[in-house]
């Protein structure tokens, strides 16, 4: 198995601006012109492979295998948020963080990001194996 460079308290960010196009009326209507949660996840789910990314092995990244977040306030169009990860657990290649995101005035989600540290050739082969038909025996 291959040696991952990484320690816990390894930290990452990401950061957006409210819009139209990440707003919960972009995905359901009526909504209110707020921060969508999917788009949270999203952002919380990239400061976790910002908080990583520059310490794989050339060909290999990691992959989201399960978020689970709070949403605890809305954010209106304009505003800035940030969402922060911080790797809390490894476990061979599983990664555990904890995030969080803040707008301009106050937190607004919490929870934690799982993601696994795969070699994208070998995923990427092994992914497009089940396009193929399968044999059916009966």
């Amino acid at each position: 198995m291959i040696e991952f460079n990484l320690e816990k308290g390894i930290k990452g960010i990401a950061q957006t601006t409210v819009n139209e196009e990440n707003s919960a009326e972009r995905f359901a209507k009526p909504m209110p012109p707020a921060f969508a949660t999917p788009m949270l996840v999203s952002l919380m789910d990239l400061a976790a492979i910002n908080a990583v990314k520059n310490n794989l092995p050339e060909g290999y990244i990691s992959v989201a295998s399960k978020i689970s977040i709070t949403h605890l306030a809305a954010s209106p169009l304009g505003m800035t948020v940030t969402a922060d990860a911080t790797l809390i657990d490894i476990f061979q290649n599983r990664l555990t963080f904890q995030v969080n995101a803040f707008d301009e005035v106050e937190k607004i989600g919490e929870g934690t990001v799982e993601r696994y540290i795969i070699d994208l050739d070998k995923f990427a082969k092994k992914m497009l194996e089940r396009k193929k038909p399968r044999e059916v025996d009966f």
